[in-house]
């Protein structure tokens, strides 16, 4: 089989969600000043890329799909576990990172997996085959998330940007108090409605949630048998920091935005201006066209190549990259200060 032509947008997706991952393995085998390198890379260097691309006027309309760009995001989700066994062995004393390279090498791939990692199980249980949506959900039972295969396509997509939804926060809510209402609010909307699907039709070792704790579990011997004790730490350590990263998003891309209450139990149709965009390429090819939030949200299905940015220009756009908003929201009174002006110009301009 031939490879794509040099041009194919394939290559682009691959070079940015690529490049941090072997940066970061290259640090994690040399230590010393290579350590920082992937860690840099996937944070000043991907925010200054961004923007200079947002003011070059860089973004642009969606990409033609295809058996590439499709193969991608399976590739990718089958290299997350190579990377996520690497990333334990490095961090667990099979490499000689001292503290300052563990510290590193810690948050490096931490982002990665929640950058990365997560937009591509993400992609992958939207899609139709039964193997790639088992794939996608596989990589989040890997980081013990399991759930979000569920909730996120039955709860969330169904209830964003309303208050049923426990991934939407509200105006003025904070980070940390959103996480803490987020976590335990999806796992249990997710299983309500995994296991009302399922009443009386299905017997209820069907339910996919068996499956999400099952897995993790496995997961949990599997690392304590091959890395040790000290292994799982940096697993559960990981995984703590991979599912910031995700409900960080998700906090980011609604903050803010509510859909109209048109009946007792009822909203409007979820529409572009429900989310927020992030208009920066980078960032973008990196997460598999992530940010381009609002039509995704318009077109659960639609694979990620062919994602538009704001779609007839009525999506809100963040001010900065994705993950740049993402880490400001880590400090409450910064994140205020930088979305509570725009939030109040678009409720004042509906």
């Amino acid at each position: 089989m031939r490879l794509p032509p040099p041009a194919h947008p394939v290559w682009r997706f691959a070079a940015a969600s690529l490049s941090p991952a072997l940066l970061l393995v290259i640090g994690a085998l040399a230590g010393g000043a290579w350590a920082w390198i992937g860690l840099l890379w996937i944070t000043l260097v991907l925010a200054a890329a961004d923007r200079l691309a947002r003011r070059l006027g860089q973004g642009g309309a969606g990409l033609a799909a295809d058996l590439w760009t499709g193969g991608l995001a399976l590739g990718l989700g089958a290299l997350h576990f190579l990377i996520l066994a690497f990333a334990i062995f490095a961090l667990s004393g099979g490499t000689d990172l001292g503290p300052g390279g563990w510290i590193a090498c810690f948050l490096g791939f931490g982002l990665w997996f929640g950058q990365v990692s997560n937009p591509v199980a993400h992609e992958l249980i939207h899609r139709a085959g039964r193997w790639p949506v088992r794939l996608g959900a596989a990589v989040y039972v890997s980081l013990l998330y399991g759930h979000h295969a569920s909730a996120h396509r039955l709860v969330h997509h169904r209830f964003a940007a309303t208050p049923d939804d426990p991934n939407s926060a509200a105006a003025g809510e904070g980070f940390y108090d959103f996480l803490i209402r987020a976590w335990p609010g999806e796992f249990l909307a997710g299983y309500e409605m995994e296991r009302n699907l399922r009443d009386g039709k299905e017997p209820a070792w069907r339910n996919p949630y068996l499956a999400y704790v099952g897995g993790g579990l496995a997961f949990a011997v599997a690392i304590s048998v091959l890395f040790g004790l000290l292994g799982l730490i940096v697993w559960l350590l990981l995984c703590v920091h991979a599912q910031i990263q995700l409900l960080l998003s998700d906090y980011v891309q609604h903050y803010g935005l509510e859909r109209r209450r048109i009946g007792q139990d009822a909203y409007e149709p979820f529409g572009p201006e429900h989310s927020w965009d992030a208009p920066d390429p980078v960032s973008a090819l990196m997460m598999l066209h992530a940010p381009r939030h609002a039509d995704h949200h318009l077109h659960p299905a639609r694979p990620y190549p062919a994602l538009e940015l704001s779609p007839q220009g009525r999506a809100p756009l963040l001010p900065w990259s994705l993950p740049v908003m993402a880490t400001a929201a880590l400090v409450p009174p910064l994140w205020r200060r930088m979305m509570d002006p725009r939030l109040a110009r678009l409720k004042a301009g509906r």
